[in-house]
């Protein structure tokens, strides 16, 4: 199978984003997989899918610095990103790609390690969707459904600004934010630290689609986006600029609160699973749910996933029993993915916002 290599370059903050979304916009059930590779030339900050921004980015440091902040499509974290980091975007007709993200993770993730591996570091997969060298991340991956394109992003980590990660992410201290950068430093390594000198880009493309090749079963060749796939990636770009589109997780909050009535509390909490810290925002009556927004750092797939649970547990009594079991009959149902967050997790979450 063809596996159409277009490598992007450095490019514009935006775009390093708007690539793979254009792109995935144009796959069909019969396309070539592809594999985008793009730097950005100047910094930003990128939040997931399903994050508040007020509760995970510091926005006035963001505005204060010039440091746009851009949602993906894709679950996680907020991190900032720089020319530090190569970012690699496997995108597959779905039907090509492996059904579960308990197999696509370790599938994609495995070229990636190999070639760490080539130049001297000892990177290991570590469930669910990390890499780490001797104990320490250099890196994370994603997954999401896009149109009819399943979507793997990850990124070879050349260098990374600790120091301006702990500056941008929202925290209750400065005493905390210090912490939080020495933790940062500690837990996370690069091809700099690593290595005397990092490989040079094209040398560690150069084994990176090697491997591709081994794992996927793909023949590499690079290629360039057609006219179609160039219009989609600045529809991409016109639509990830959008506020609505960057606050879309407030504006369900905002809706959450309207409805606040006689006999009802509105409450937060977060708890972390496996997967990922999962935040709730409950609006409970008389023992049972009337209405959550779930959120946080996670993947679900597809995306829309998520929302489609929180509507299921609408009227749902607040045990853990029920509501598990109602998780557990929404995500069956509607085939939805949360890797790593089983519904016993969700549950909990829900009931440390319960007020007491």
């Amino acid at each position: 199978m063809r596996l159409r290599v277009i490598d992007f370059g450095t490019v514009p903050a935006l775009r390093s984003q708007a690539v793979y979304h254009g792109l995935a916009a144009c796959i069909g059930p019969d396309s070539d997989p592809v594999l985008s590779l793009a730097s950005p030339a100047t910094p930003y900050v990128c939040v997931g899918l399903h994050q508040d921004i007020a509760q995970e980015v510091d926005r006035a440091y963001c505005a204060e610095h010039g440091l746009p902040i851009i949602r993906r499509e894709v679950g996680g974290g907020a991190v900032y990103l720089d020319g530090g980091q190569l970012f690699t975007h496997f995108i597959y007709p779905r039907r090509k790609a492996p059904e579960f993200a308990v197999n696509l993770y370790p599938r994609f993730i495995e070229p990636v390690v190999r070639t760490y591996r080539d130049f001297g570091v000892n990177a290991v997969y570590r469930p669910v969707n990390d890499i780490q060298v001797n104990g320490r991340k250099i890196g994370g991956t994603g997954a999401a459904s896009i149109g009819e394109a399943t979507v793997m992003v990850g990124s070879f980590m050349f260098d990374f600004d600790t120091a301006t990660m702990a500056k941008c992410l929202k925290v209750p201290s400065e005493k905390f934010r210090d912490k939080l950068r020495q933790t940062l430093d500690d837990y996370m390594t690069t091809l700099a630290k690593e290595l005397p000198a990092p490989p040079a880009r094209g040398a560690l493309l150069a084994r990176f689609l090697t491997h591709c090749a081994e794992v996927l079963g793909v023949t590499p060749e690079y290629d360039r986006p057609t006219a179609a796939e160039d219009a989609a990636i600045a529809r991409a770009e016109t639509r990830l600029a959008d506020p609505d589109w960057t606050d879309v997780q407030a504006r369900k909050l905002v809706a959450l609160g309207v409805k606040v009535a006689a006999n009802t509390t509105l409450t937060e909490a977060a708890r972390k699973a496996p997967g990922g810290l999962v935040r709730v925002t409950l609006l409970a009556q008389d023992g049972r749910v009337r209405d959550l927004v779930l959120g946080g750092d996670f993947t679900c797939l597809p995306p829309e996933g998520i929302d489609r649970i929180a509507a299921a547990l609408r009227g749902v009594a607040l045990e853990p029993g029920a509501l598990a079991a109602a998780a557990a009959a929404a995500m069956a149902t509607g085939a939805i993915e949360l890797p790593g967050v089983p519904p016993e997790d969700l549950a909990a979450a829900i009931l440390a916002a319960v007020a007491d």
